[in-house]
């Protein structure tokens, strides 16, 4: 007697498991069904009126099938590259960074009421103010280092760092202050500020932009010399935060020179005199150029003398030197007719306590 899952005729003799087993080595995978030629309906699209059992399927055409795939792949290339293409024409721009201003310089001559007074290095340091300076880079000293609100520690400390590395290589370095050299400079300052400081230094103005001397101090190699080369120095260095982003340094330094004469022959005299020259600097720093070692020199005020007060100053400063007078003449006129930049030239009187009293 069959039971309940075999057939009414019961298991066929020879086939162990019964007719299941029949057909037990036909397996209907994915290919086989999608090459079906009909396809039997759901249960419901049979309830419909006059609905047939099954449909017939679109015939798959082999060899029409790398044709297909071909497609299917050059439509996705030409996405892909369509993509690439927006992507580089039209790139996300980052937000641009604050772009640097020009620099404002004011180049003050002082003019003394005397002849220079003149002595050995050693002397003429011993009867001026300069006595209790510090020498060369020791006289940049560094103020206390705290944190602001938006800068921490090390980050004030680099923008110290960087302006005193500025001072000494636009102040005390030989090769700047009595040469040509000027890449040591130009490294630091930012790149906005490169083409200004070129034009400065290649053509000089007194238009309150284009100063050499707004720069770096400057003589002219042929008609001074360093009769001591341990320049003194004295002054302060103030940081303030001024922006999340911005980091300000105001540095105020003098700096004292001895110079003598370079010409070898007579009527040079072997005499050195003091040249004394204040610079108060005005620096900005944002997170940019601090990780970079640079920065912004946004104005330059420099006094210097002793000087006459028609000597143009923007090239290079023109020191009077032992036993010289200054010229009677005052600074050069000013036409408040002109047109273009309004500008005017600046001179004031070397005070008798700033020279070296014998």
């Amino acid at each position: 007697m069959a039971g309940r899952g075999d057939p009414p005729e019961g298991t066929p003799e020879g086939l162990p498991g019964g007719g299941e087993d029949e057909y037990g080595s036909v397996v209907f995978d994915e290919s086989f069904v999608r090459a079906a030629r009909v396809q039997e309906f759901s249960a419901m699209e049979r309830m419909g009126e006059h609905a047939p059992a099954v449909r017939s399927l679109p015939e798959w055409n082999a060899k029409r099938a790398p044709a297909q795939i071909l497609v299917l792949v050059l439509l996705v290339v030409i996405a892909f590259g369509t993509a690439i293409y927006l992507g580089v024409r039209h790139p996300y721009q980052p937000a641009p960074g604050r772009q640097a201003e020009q620099l404002r310089v004011t180049v003050v001559p002082l003019s003394p009421r005397g002849p220079v007074p003149g002595g050995t290095p050693a002397e003429l340091y011993a009867q001026s103010p300069a006595e209790q300076f510090r020498t060369g880079a020791a006289g940049i000293t560094m103020p206390p280092v705290r944190r602001t609100e938006h800068f921490s520690e090390g980050q004030v400390m680099t923008a110290l760092a960087t302006v005193k590395d500025y001072l000494v290589k636009s102040s005390l370095d030989p090769d700047v202050v009595l040469g040509d050299a000027v890449q040591p400079l130009r490294t630091l300052l930012h790149p906005d500020q490169m083409p200004q400081f070129d034009r400065s230094v290649t053509s000089p103005a007194a238009d309150g932009r284009h100063a050499t001397t707004g720069w770096l101090v400057r003589f002219e190699p042929a008609q001074v010399a360093l009769a001591d080369p341990e320049v003194r120095v004295r002054g302060t260095l103030e940081v303030l935060e001024t922006g999340a982003g911005t980091l300000e340094i105001t540095s105020d330094h003098t700096f004292v020179y001895a110079l003598r004469s370079a010409a070898t022959g007579p009527p040079a005299s072997d005499e050195a005199s003091l040249f004394i020259v204040r610079r108060e600097l005005h620096f900005r720093f944002d997170r940019d150029d601090l990780a970079h070692h640079r920065l912004e020199v946004r104005s330059s005020y420099l006094q210097a003398g002793p000087q006459s007060c028609s000597a143009d100053a923007s090239a290079a400063l023109r020191p009077l030197l032992a036993g010289q007078r200054p010229d009677p003449a005052g600074p050069a006129g000013t036409d408040p007719y002109a047109t273009g930049r309004a500008s005017a030239a600046v001179c004031g009187s070397l005070a008798p306590e700033a020279q070296p009293s014998p």
